[in-house]
């Protein structure tokens, strides 16, 4: 028989033992997260007040941002914490919670990305009908979807993983709340959560990356019919910032669930993760705004208001 034994806090094994490796990886996530904070709170200041940035696309990159920040803020600041303090334990309900919204903010962003795509397909496709198509009352509704599909996934899933049984382990091999971990320390029979976990992975990942390739398909089709140089110049140049933020955020998930066997496993998935949740969020914003002459306008646009109010 089993000593099976009620968790009430784990102990967060992180990614070093090494205290000036500790230094530095302290530095390094407190400089990303400021950035990325920074970085995101101006996308969503410049959306919310410049009135040429209302449309559909600035609407789903406003509501991207603010889940770019709750989602690097639902770990980083514990991880910061865990280093700063050496304190690595975290109670069995505050594990939950960080788990749960890990993937919600995580997945949400999946389901964001391919109702993006959405957008620029409509934008560039049927650019004629792209007011009445993508009006205020779409956008919400696509966005509540987006939404309501993540919580149909994801609270089945991490039910089920938060009812596993322990025994005598209760050190997670991670830096956060991970399933993954969870799962290789349970002494329950794990099988079908992971066939489950997998499932759902695979499906989060097809179902939104084929709706992303479609779109994008038909977009470079309609491209290269234009005419002009410019014109195709002009329409490349307003996607481009969304498929580089595409392929950094599908890259990331493929190789944390499409990774291969064996006792790195779990290195390259903490590894992964760190930059999923630290490196991804901080440059998303510099994308958006480098690559995007209305964003950089309107920027300049609140520098100089701003300016001018203190003088």
């Amino acid at each position: 028989m089993r000593n099976h034994t009620a968790i009430i806090t784990f102990i967060l094994l992180g990614l070093t033992d090494d205290p000036h490796l500790q230094i530095l990886l302290f530095v390094f996530l407190l400089i990303t997260y400021l950035l990325s904070i920074t970085g995101n709170l101006i996308i969503l200041v410049i959306t919310l007040v410049d009135a040429r940035l209302k449309t559909a696309m600035y609407y789903f990159l406003q509501n991207f941002s603010i889940l770019e920040i709750l989602f690097t803020s639902v770990a980083i600041p514990r991880f910061l914490y865990s280093i700063s303090t050496g304190d690595k334990t975290i109670t069995y309900y505050a594990c939950a919670f960080q788990l749960f919204f890990v993937y919600l903010f995580g997945v949400t962003e999946f389901f964001l990305l391919a109702t993006m795509s959405y957008d620029r397909y409509v934008a560039i496709c049927k650019p004629l009908h792209y007011m009445t198509i993508m009006n205020h009352r779409v956008c919400r509704r696509l966005l509540f979807c987006c939404w309501v599909i993540t919580l149909l996934i994801l609270i089945p899933l991490v039910s089920v993983v938060m009812g596993l049984e322990f025994c005598d382990n209760n050190a997670l091999d991670h830096f956060a709340c991970d399933a993954d971990a969870i799962i290789t320390i349970s002494c329950s029979d794990t099988q079908f959560i992971q066939k489950f976990f997998i499932i759902c992975a695979v499906f989060v990942l097809f179902a939104t990356l084929m709706f992303v390739v479609w779109s994008y398909i038909c977009i470079i089709q309609t491209i290269f019919r234009f005419p002009s140089a410019q014109q195709r110049k002009k329409a490349f140049s307003t996607c481009s910032s969304h498929m580089i933020v595409v392929s950094i955020t599908y890259g990331s998930l493929i190789f944390i669930y499409v990774k291969p066997t064996g006792k790195d496993v779990m290195r390259i998935n903490k590894g992964i993760t760190l930059l999923a949740t630290s490196i991804s969020p901080m440059i998303s914003p510099f994308i958006y705004t480098l690559r995007n002459k209305q964003v950089i306008q309107a920027l300049n646009d609140l520098g100089k208001k701003i300016l001018l109010s203190r003088n």
